[in-house]
């Protein structure tokens, strides 16, 4: 088992490029990214309006190692101040797994 970082963020679609960018300028390895997700949070922006899908939130998981967390957070946290959107960072564990082959 390795020890990572897990990176969620919520923000809106528009951002998601910005966000994207700011990740593999940081060497974060991978991502994974699910659109059109809605919710409620403590900011008052828990609306969710099918109509305007260019207004639609994003939610982006991304794991790398502890040693990444300044480069992240320093590429991250400018584009959320300006922009706006939620941003968290906790530790998490990497089982090592083999590939199944046929």
């Amino acid at each position: 088992m390795n020890i990572v970082k897990r990176l969620e963020i919520i923000a809106n679609y528009v951002e998601l490029e910005k966000i994207l960018q700011a990740l593999e300028k940081a060497e974060v390895p991978g991502y994974t990214v699910i659109r059109d997700v809605a919710g409620k949070s403590s900011r008052g922006d828990g609306s969710h309006n099918m109509a305007m899908t260019m207004l639609d939130n994003v939610y982006i998981i991304a794991f790398f190692s502890p040693d990444k967390v300044t480069a992240v957070t320093n590429n991250i946290q400018p584009i959320l101040n300006k922009f706006g959107g939620s941003c968290f960072i906790s530790d998490a564990m990497e089982l090592n797994t083999t590939k199944c082959s046929s």
